[in-house]
């Protein structure tokens, strides 16, 4: 049962790699702010776990998104369980940092198909539904390396240049059916992607706090989402202070 005074009350989102992270934390969010949340992962004992210690709001929905056909039942199966989609927050997926030699074809392509691929399927399947039943809100996750050459991830940095140009793009196409499309650009983010940071940069980064928590980005991705309609923030650049860049 929704909440009146809640600001997301009566909608519905779905959060992709929603089991950990910046996806369980803004389907934390969600969730707190009156929002009914399908918490989308492929993990699905994980999932239930977050499901059950979120409430009666979260509905778990176990799919890998890596599978095409998986993947295009993220909508239709959201629908099924909730009845409708008001909001999509497109934040699965991979990282691959270091040398560019040392990244495997199947580790490039891998992350390509998920950080890329996935997430213009996910949006374009959101907007077909979305267009048709009276707008909605598309939340991407993407990077601050969408904003700067960072040297130690190539791969990974060119997947968020090309998701953020595609959020671009996507919004001027969409606006016209009132659908709000922006990318949050956090800097590095205490989640398991950082398990493949360099151990000396990780432990140097801890020290001088200039990590972001997940909770920090789930705040901004509520305020992008409840801002009054005739306002859409497309694109949040954040970074933790002591972050030198």
């Amino acid at each position: 049962m929704s909440t009146p005074n809640l600001p997301l009350s009566g909608r519905v989102a779905a959060v992709t790699g929603a089991a950990s992270g910046i996806g369980l934390a803004s389907a934390q969010a969600l969730a707190a702010a009156g929002a009914r949340v399908v918490l989308v992962d492929r993990d699905q004992a994980a999932l239930h776990r977050v499901c059950e210690s979120i409430g009666d709001a979260a509905l778990p929905l176990t799919l890998d998104l890596l599978d095409p056909a998986q993947c295009a039942r993220l909508v239709p199966e959201a629908l099924a369980l909730a009845g409708q989609l008001d909001v999509v927050h497109a934040n699965a997926g991979l990282y691959v940092g270091g040398d560019l030699l040392d990244a495997s074809h199947e580790a490039i392509d891998r992350m390509l198909a998920l950080n890329v691929n996935v997430v213009m399927k996910n949006v374009r399947d959101a907007v077909a539904h979305m267009s048709a039943h009276g707008g909605g809100d598309i939340i991407v996750t993407s990077s601050l390396a969408a904003h700067y050459p960072t040297p130690w991830e190539p791969v990974y940095a060119a997947s968020k240049w090309a998701i953020d140009c595609f959020v671009q793009t996507t919004r001027r196409q969409v606006f016209k059916h009132d659908i709000r499309v922006g990318a949050i650009s956090p800097g590095p983010v205490i989640t398991g992607l950082l398990a493949d940071w360099p151990p000396d940069k990780l432990a140097e980064a801890k020290a001088k706090g200039s990590l972001l928590e997940a909770q920090e980005v789930a705040e901004v991705v509520l305020f992008m989402l409840t801002r009054p309609r005739g306002m859409t923030i497309r694109d949040v650049v954040m970074m933790p202070s002591q972050f030198d860049l």
